[in-house]
């Protein structure tokens, strides 16, 4: 069956459409207008940043992205709980697509109370409605995504909350991204292109993914992806980490035990001492017969080169999942958890 019929048979919600047009959630993102006055006055000692998922995933890209420009120590906070040290100086980034994450809210109510200043990025539910009511600063973004479908929005949203504050300017390589992924998004929805074929190699088999330095969280979403869109297990560490524990765990290695292929995800701008233990790790992985696929960005800038890999990688999990017969959208499991947790 053509990967069409497939996409026409699996994906209930259409997101071949969404991850096509993605490029425009990063120019409704970079053009949106937000007040956020009265925080460019203040000086803040850190950054916290609160989310969740889909909603999460931003503020690991964005210290990955800013990771030679930005000043401030960023912390993603994936839970109830606030740092100790989050203060009335600290700002507190308020990520929750629906506006409904019970994680998230915690925090928020947490920074309420300590006086921090904070800026809420959601489309909707319970933080903008308090959000409205507190006068607190709120980058409203288009509704009707699932939220790890609407990264333009979040990254995008809180990259220009940084040009704004700003930490940075962006405007020439976010026209970059948007460009590219409107070229890419064409490329990607053709019959037999790069991420249908990397994704036709996958099925059967449980992805290990390895990547290093900035290309950290860009590994972490395609882990994250894969579980999400294919419905399949996946796993990922960060190099050189990897090699001082992980490594050993490939020396017992029985492919009857674990179908697996390694993808590492590569960079020319990675320290010279990682890219010789990539290819070292390589060697020793081809010893145990485990097959080793390799992604990398020819871009020329690395911002863009992140974001090019990203969107590449959302593609290839899309395509998992429908030449596994599974539907993109479908995440029952997630709603059960919510349902029995109330």
């Amino acid at each position: 069956m053509k990967i069409k019929d497939l996409v026409n048979k699996y994906d209930s919600q259409n997101q071949y459409q969404v991850l096509k047009d993605t490029y425009r959630q990063v120019s409704s993102a970079w053009n949106n207008k937000f007040d956020i006055t009265h925080l460019k006055k203040k000086k803040f000692n850190s950054i916290v940043f609160c989310g969740l998922g889909g909603s999460a995933i931003s503020g690991d890209l964005l210290i990955d992205y800013l990771s030679d420009e930005l000043k401030l120590p960023l912390r993603v906070v994936r839970g109830y709980n606030l740092p100790s040290y989050t203060t009335k100086n600290t700002l507190v980034v308020i990520s929750s697509y629906s506006g409904n994450t019970e994680e998230t809210i915690s925090c928020f109510k947490q920074a309420l109370k300590k006086n921090c200043e904070i800026v809420a990025i959601t489309s909707g539910g319970n933080i903008l409605e308090e959000a409205d009511k507190r006068k607190i600063s709120v980058i409203k973004i288009e509704s009707g995504f699932q939220p790890r479908y609407a990264l333009g929005l979040g990254f995008f949203s809180v990259l220009k909350l940084m040009q704004e504050l700003g930490i940075v300017n962006e405007d020439k390589t976010v026209k970059k991204i948007i460009d590219l992924w409107k070229k890419n998004g064409e490329e990607f929805s053709t019959e037999k292109n790069k991420a249908e074929q990397i994704a036709e190699q996958l099925v059967g088999f449980i992805p290990v993914i390895y990547s290093a330095e900035f290309l950290s969280s860009s590994g972490f979403r395609f882990k994250s992806q894969i579980n999400e869109n294919s419905k399949l297990h996946a796993f990922h560490h960060t190099i050189p980490e990897m090699n001082h524990n992980e490594i050993v765990g490939w020396e017992s290695y029985k492919e009857k035990q674990f179908q697996t292929k390694v993808i590492f995800i590569t960079d020319k701008d990675y320290h010279p001492q990682i890219q010789k233990r990539f290819e070292i790790l390589k060697e020793l992985l081809s010893q145990q017969k485990v097959e080793v696929l390799s992604l990398e960005s020819d871009q020329d800038n690395r911002k863009v080169r992140i974001m090019d890999l990203i969107f590449l990688c959302d593609w290839i999990s899309f395509y998992a999942s429908v030449l596994r017969g599974f539907d993109p959208s479908e995440i029952d499991f997630i709603h059960q958890m919510k349902k029995r947790l109330v």
